[in-house]
């Protein structure tokens, strides 16, 4: 059975088709629900990203941390360790967003393991409280990326 953050966003019956939100609106959503179960009570910073995979689902991660800073787990990837675990291989979009900073981008080391499974011209949405605010091509945020095809 999958986890719950695997499975697709919009699949309760609460909602209708006609309140769907727009895919990016829908990513934005899901990246704030996850920041509420954020567990950071070092950083008091709690983080969401939500990740749509090629399969079209999205999943979601939030920041874990643990008293042994900085060894705790990045909103980015607990969002691409469900994916991965859900057999999934390639990333189309991002968002991500912070209670404390608006349009806060993954970090370098987040920055490396989402240009592991996309390209550069994944799209990676910036976010405030009210929603997706900046559109950026990965390669704007990471633009000499180490490269799978090259070292792998």
């Amino acid at each position: 059975m999958s986890p719950k953050s695997a499975e697709p966003f919009w699949g309760n019956d609460m909602h209708t088709e006609k309140d769907r939100p727009m895919p990016e609106k829908e990513l934005y959503v899901a990246a704030r629900e996850a920041m509420s179960k954020a567990h950071a009570p070092y950083s008091k910073f709690p983080v969401g990203a939500a990740i749509r995979a090629e399969d079209g689902k999205i999943y979601t991660g939030a920041n874990i941390e643990n008293l042994s800073f900085p060894e705790g787990w990045c909103a980015e990837t607990t969002a691409i360790s469900h994916m991965v675990m859900a057999g999934q291989r390639k990333i189309m979009e991002v968002a991500v967003v912070a209670e404390k900073l608006a349009l806060c981008p993954p970090c370098g080391g987040c920055r490396q393991r989402l240009a592991e499974f996309s390209g550069a011209s994944t799209r990676i949405y910036l976010c405030d409280e009210t929603g997706i605010k900046k559109s950026l091509a990965l390669s704007d945020l990471l633009p000499h990326s180490f490269e799978t095809e090259v070292l792998g």
